[in-house]
């Protein structure tokens, strides 16, 4: 007879993540949504607020985008990351995947402005984001990531 494998704590944890991410839920059996929505809580005050208030904004600019939770944040996708909600002390950051390339008109960006690939939003205590703004931003940023690819 043949020795069985023995599958090792990595590997248990790789299959535990895989299952999960197919099933859209986290290893612990909340949704991304749900992480989300915990989080928001968890911030109270502006910052939670804040958050809330943007990730309004992103589902509303585009009923497709996807809610995910990678990294311990909240990640936004379509076709590829949007962009990712961080919450820090002295601001809320939105840093958006291939934010280089996409285009800024009414010029949201104000951070991570000297990268090749990512731009962020930085909203500080008592900053509002022009919403139509900001949709427009969202759209192009789906428009830069383009169709999903097609499967040969």
């Amino acid at each position: 007879m043949a020795p069985v494998a023995k599958k090792t704590a990595k590997a248990k944890a790789t299959t535990k993540k895989a299952a999960a991410k197919a099933a859209g839920t986290s290893e612990t059996g909340k949704s991304a949504s749900q992480l989300i929505d915990a989080r928001i809580r968890e911030l109270n005050g502006w910052r939670g607020e804040t958050l809330a208030r943007m990730r309004e904004l992103i589902l509303e600019a585009d009923p497709e985008i996807i809610e995910e939770w990678k990294w311990s944040n909240p990640v936004w996708s379509r076709n590829g990351i949007i962009c990712t909600g961080e919450s820090y002390k002295s601001h809320v950051k939105l840093t958006f995947a291939r934010g280089a390339s996409v285009p800024d008109p009414s010029r949201l960006f104000n951070s991570s402005l000297e990268g090749n690939m990512r731009r962020a939003i930085d909203i500080k205590e008592g900053e509002e984001v022009d919403a139509r703004a900001f949709k427009t931003l969202i759209k192009a940023a789906v428009a830069r990531n383009g169709s999903p690819a097609k499967k040969s």
